[in-house]
């Protein structure tokens, strides 16, 4: 038999009922432990995962002005050097506005809606105004 269980098969129903209270004050107490490890496990894996990703961004971060200047030298074969880095510069301008103004039609989009607490207070309005008409 595992250790602290015991047969229980020959108690009286009174008997269970009044280990009911310990039982589940051990439960909620197994429960609560329980979830304390689960929380300093996911916290831990999700702060070392945090790291790695931002390690990637740092890279990321380095990689692009290689890609650009990749770019220009690949250009410059055909064009001279300063019409080279002037065409990526163009392409990059127009790729920062092309994606601000993704961002602000998206931003828009989110500002014209209601949200819940602005919903509950023209309900509130409502009421209030078909109760004056009553009067």
């Amino acid at each position: 038999m595992p250790r602290g269980y015991r047969d229980r098969a020959d108690d009286s129903l009174l008997s269970l009922i009044g280990d009911l209270p310990e039982l589940i004050s051990s439960l909620v107490k197994a429960e609560i432990n329980a979830a304390k490890a689960w929380v300093s496990r996911t916290a831990k894996d999700a702060g070392i995962g945090s790291v790695w990703f931002l390690v990637a961004l740092f890279f990321l971060f380095w990689a692009v002005p290689v890609i650009l200047v990749f770019a220009i030298a690949g250009l410059s074969s055909w064009w001279p050097v300063w019409l080279s880095a002037l065409a990526v510069l163009g392409i990059l301008i127009l790729a920062v506005l092309l994606f601000a103004l993704l961002g602000i039609l998206k931003f828009r989009k989110v500002l014209a809606r209601k949200n819940p607490a602005q919903a509950v207070g023209e309900d509130i309005r409502l009421v209030k105004e078909a109760g004056d008409d009553e009067l």
